[in-house]
């Protein structure tokens, strides 16, 4: 199993409340007053009160080309992961130089050479280090990035592996689409990114104690759900897709999944002590807390989350794991962090705080 040794978080400078954000974009959305009032109360319930955006809010009323939008995800897509990562290295005490694999996600923006790559002459990672670029997952990508670096890790465990995510979800702005998921997207998400550092079981007894060790992770693809969510390419860039039937495939089959998932692991969903969910919006909070049964209260770190920065996509969960690393944590404390995303898909990893420095999960 790997360990988490640091979770850093990065967002631009750029800060406004939603109803700045609202005002500003309602025209440019729709001329149509009716239509206005929708996204205004679908805003107004969005339960997000301020989001980050790339750019200053009056430069999203200039028209882009997706050419012009793509060249602002790469600067500032390298700008925040470069930000992340050092400081993520910086708490775990590592070097740029220690890094041996890194895995890069993004569904807002494309680039080749991708992102990770611009990366290793900016921060001075070896030349050798083992880059994966991962593309497509979107919000569930948080989730599945530290499982498949975990899965990496487990054959490699004197290594040390970085998990890089940013969505910059602003630049794929539509104008003039008036569609219920057009209004729904722009009210949720954020722009922002993350840097987790893991490391072997191994590299780990040589560290102090600083986060918690992956000890689980289950993968779950959901048939006949393609168009539920994702984006479409178009020539203005990405459309996303979102239909109300997240909620719905939440509802018919995340509390079974996530049952025999900790059943696999000889738990009970009274035995996870914190709850790191995906904060989709609303509706999907609350159709995570109803198909698990839980208590008022068990999600209040992504409702914080969702109210603070809005959706950030795949960095979401990592965002909500960096606020759990600040505090300090008993030993042997159960945590399930888990997400959803285009496919339908579904990520769980079950991480529990070791013991002693040297782990050992039973």
């Amino acid at each position: 199993m790997a360990r988490i040794a640091a979770v850093s978080p990065a967002l631009p400078a750029h800060v406004y409340s939603q109803a700045e954000i609202t005002d500003t974009i309602a025209p440019m959305v729709t001329t149509d007053p009716s239509k206005q009032a929708v996204m205004r109360r679908l805003h107004s319930g969005s339960k997000v009160d301020t989001r980050h955006l790339v750019m200053p809010i009056e430069r999203y009323r200039d028209a882009s080309t997706f050419t012009q939008s793509n060249d602002m995800f790469i600067e500032v897509a390298a700008d925040l992961t470069e930000q992340a990562l050092r400081d993520a290295l910086t708490i775990a005490g590592l070097e740029p130089q220690d890094v041996d694999y890194l895995m890069f996600t993004s569904v807002t923006g494309i680039s080749a050479p991708s992102i990770d790559a611009l990366l290793v002459a900016r921060l001075g990672l070896r030349a050798d280090v083992k880059r994966v670029p991962m593309y497509g997952l979107g919000c569930v990508a948080g989730a599945a990035g530290i499982a498949r670096v975990n899965d990496y890790l487990v054959g490699h465990p004197n290594d040390v592996a970085v998990l890089l995510a940013v969505e910059l979800c602003s630049l794929t702005f539509q104008r003039n689409d008036d569609s219920m998921a057009n209004l729904v997207a722009t009210g949720l998400f954020g722009d922002g990114a993350a840097a987790v550092v893991m490391v072997g079981d191994e590299r780990a007894k040589r560290m102090p104690v600083t986060g918690p060790d992956v000890v689980d992770a289950r993968s779950q693809l959901y048939p006949d759900t393609e168009q539920v969510i994702g984006f479409n390419a178009s020539e203005t860039g990405f459309r996303i897709i979102l239909t109300a039937q997240v909620s719905e495939v939440i509802e018919r089959n995340f509390g079974a999944d996530v049952g025999a998932f900790l059943d696999a692991n000889h738990l009970a969903i009274a035995d996870i002590d914190t709850w790191i969910a995906h904060p989709g919006g609303p509706r999907v909070l609350e159709s995570f807390q109803s198909s698990l049964a839980l208590p008022d209260g068990a999600l209040d770190n992504s409702w914080r989350s969702l109210a603070k920065v809005g959706n950030l996509s795949s960095a979401s969960v990592l965002h909500i794991l960096g606020e759990e690393l600040e505090s300090p944590q008993a030993a042997g404390t159960e945590t399930l962090l888990f997400a959803l995303g285009p496919g339908v898909s579904a990520e769980l990893v079950r991480l529990r705080w070791p013991d002693d420095q040297h782990g050992g999960v039973s």
